[in-house]
């Protein structure tokens, strides 16, 4: 059995994110290529933004850490610390309204 601190693994992503040159960092937390379903902690710092880009099939998002906002068409969603979200099968982006981290996960 797998077990990750998502809190202690968020805390080095952002950390991360706040020295990298794009304001951002990620790290696959389950899942890949021979797996369905993959999970990818995602740390951006306040006021990055993951471009638009196509939605998945299936998609969900937790807030592990921060505030963020996620654009979808012509509706906006702002979430913070504990909040989960359907990810709209549509373009979308997201943005870091305060240092953030987020667990996106995908099923193929």
């Amino acid at each position: 059995m797998e077990s990750t601190n998502l809190t202690a693994l968020a805390d080095s992503q952002l950390e991360a994110a706040r020295a990298a040159s794009s304001g951002r960092a990620s790290v696959t937390v389950y899942g890949g290529r021979e797996h369905r379903l993959r999970q990818t902690l995602i740390a951006l710092r306040a006021g990055e933004r993951l471009g638009e880009h196509d939605a998945p099939e299936e998609a969900t998002l937790q807030v592990v850490e921060g505030e963020v906002a996620l654009h979808a068409g012509g509706d906006t969603w702002r979430g913070g610390v504990g909040d989960h979200l359907v990810i709209p099968p549509q373009r979308h982006d997201l943005e870091a309204i305060s240092d953030a981290a987020v667990l996106l996960t995908v099923a193929n």
